[in-house]
């Protein structure tokens, strides 16, 4: 673990992110929360064995980070991956929903991250439908292949065919983002040109008694961007409602 000022988060983090994704926690010592997630986070990040770095940021004394990450809540915590920030999530979240965002991140620890090269690594890696037919004929139950064949099922319009296949596999991250879209589209909903936060306000009055509703409601949650902060938003209104 590291602590990075605005001095050092060009080496600390984004060139070093070009290695291993980094995590970046910003917090402040008065806050709270930021003291119950910090110990989680670092926990978790060491189950990594160096496949992963943590850097904790004090924006009280670093606003030039603070600046750029346009920080407005805190606890918060990002991925950087090769220079880019990929996820993030805002608050202080319980230990499982903090490793299955760092599985979501960097795959279990342990798992290996060179590329598979063997035949059915390359004909995941090819990605066209032929190619994960041909996958799924040698390996029926590889993971890989049966996510990437339902995300191209959901592409290509085809979303029952997608909950099919996700079946199969055990649910992770991936499948349940998935999952969630493919339900979505069942429904009529087009998440990229839909109004959000009008369709989860419209739910949120009936999540309580209508379990289609409530199932709509967390499908919409999970196929947005787990750091945007209308989902925390729109968790939190919802633990509300139901309890």
């Amino acid at each position: 673990m590291k602590n990075a000022t605005d001095a050092t988060f060009e080496s600390d983090v984004l060139d070093r992110s070009q290695q291993v994704p980094v995590v970046v926690d910003l917090w402040a010592p008065w806050c709270g929360p930021c003291r119950t997630l910090g110990p989680v986070v670092e926990k978790l990040v060491d189950s990594y064995n160096g496949q992963v770095e943590l850097v904790k940021v004090n924006v009280d004394e670093n606003p030039a980070v603070s600046a750029a990450f346009q920080v407005q809540s805190i606890p918060m915590v990002v991925g950087i991956k090769d220079r880019k920030v990929v996820d993030g999530f805002i608050g202080a979240l319980g230990e499982s929903q903090v490793r299955e965002w760092l599985v979501k991140l960097a795959g279990e620890p342990g798992e290996s991250t060179q590329e598979d090269d063997s035949e059915v690594g390359l004909l995941i890696k090819a990605g066209d439908e032929e190619s994960l037919l041909k996958a799924l004929e040698l390996e029926p139950d590889h993971p890989g292949a049966i996510t990437a064949l339902a995300t191209l099922r959901c592409d290509t319009g085809d979303p029952a065919g997608a909950l099919e296949l996700l079946e199969k596999i055990p649910e992770n991250p991936d499948t349940r983002k998935i999952a969630a879209r493919a339900r979505l589209m069942m429904n009529g909903v087009d998440v990229p040109s839909a109004d959000l936060s009008n369709h989860l306000d419209s739910l949120l009055e009936s999540v309580k008694d209508d379990p289609e509703a409530r199932q709509e409601y967390l499908d919409l949650l999970e196929s947005m961007d787990s750091g945007d902060p209308i989902v925390l938003k729109y968790r939190k209104a919802l633990s509300t409602r139901l309890f």
